[in-house]
């Protein structure tokens, strides 16, 4: 392992990956990554994947046309897929309040150079024929929206760093940060010590143990999230064309394609937190136990606006920590 860097990044999920592959896009060729476990451990793995461009808040929304962007940018580099799969998305209003809420979204969008469009019910139901019409009053379609592969994306940010001149070490575990009287950085792990100008703090639900260790109580906490994917669906497996994300706002609920079958998550108002004092460190490919008790009513709504699901068998429960 290297003894010294400009720039440490501390954890291997897709943002820290991330801020490893922009270092060395801006120029920062001596920046060296850090993994206690395998790259995307922790959250990453299980993502769902979701990409959007449409957001409320305009620096969101760049932020998002932007990394859209950049996935066939660290493609190129890396030859690495990450899985895109550009769909399209609806966003499904129930009511006029909510209609209205999404003309203006589509104004901002617009803006910013994004063709989204309202579309009506018949309209969205022929790009989305798995969802009950009678619950909605109309629609904003995004032919920007999509999935990729989490583990893709985050193993090609990997390899385009490295490419251009970054270091990863994997299994590597900090074990504490010391700042120096030069205001630089020595980091103590399992594997030896390193030392560098900055630290990048990207441990995600580790990230309060690294922020402890430099006397940091960081205001972070990861919630439990839950989604399922069925088996394969007759009305999909017939389809030519994949079907666009459709996002329930009166279900709580976002769905997807997956493969031949459908993913369904939900937006989870009494959302539970998950080890609130502390993460444990051998924690990272492991799933949490599904509280199907807690997220019923999303299911109940999601059963009756996509009645086909009544049909399907589930053949896998996400609940992971985020």
């Amino acid at each position: 392992m290297k003894t010294h860097a400009q720039v440490v990044v501390i954890g291997g999920g897709v943002v820290g990956c991330s801020v490893l592959y922009h270092l060395t896009k801006r120029g920062c060729k001596d920046a060296v990554l850090l993994e206690r476990s395998e790259l995307t451990a922790g959250s990453t793995w299980h993502a769902a994947g979701g990409m959007h461009t449409l957001n409320s808040d305009p620096t969101v929304a760049r932020l998002q046309k932007y990394t859209i962007e950049l996935y066939q940018e660290i493609e190129a580099i890396s030859g690495q897929s990450c899985g895109v799969h550009l769909t399209g998305g609806l966003m499904l209003a129930d009511n006029a309040e909510r209609l209205e809420y999404l003309k203006i979204l589509q104004g901002k969008a617009r803006v910013m150079g994004n063709d989204c469009e309202i579309v009506s019910m018949a309209d969205a139901q022929a790009m989305h024929p798995l969802f009950d019409p009678q619950y909605f009053i109309g629609a904003l379609f995004d032919p920007l929206e999509g999935h990729v592969d989490p583990s893709g994306v985050t193993n090609a940010y990997a390899k385009a760093a490295r490419i251009q001149g970054a270091e990863i070490y994997r299994h590597t575990k900090v074990e504490s940060l010391t700042q120096t009287a030069d205001g630089g950085w020595e980091i103590s792990t399992d594997k030896g010590t390193i030392k560098a100008e900055k630290v990048v703090n990207a441990a995600g639900l580790w990230a309060r143990e690294v922020g402890r260790m430099v006397g940091l109580e960081l205001p972070v906490l990861a919630m439990e999230h839950h989604y399922l994917v069925t088996e394969a669906v007759d009305a999909i497996v017939q389809r030519e064309q994949e079907l666009p994300h459709a996002l329930d706002f009166a279900g709580e609920i976002y769905t997807r394609q997956e493969q031949q079958g459908f993913l369904l998550g939900t937006y989870e108002k009494n959302a539970v937190p998950w080890s609130p004092k502390s993460t444990p460190w051998d924690f990272g490919h492991e799933l949490l136990q599904p509280d199907f008790d807690r997220i019923g009513e999303r299911l109940d709504t999601a059963f009756k606006h996509f009645p086909f699901l009544a049909e399907a068998g589930i053949k896998q429960t996400i609940n992971g920590p985020f």
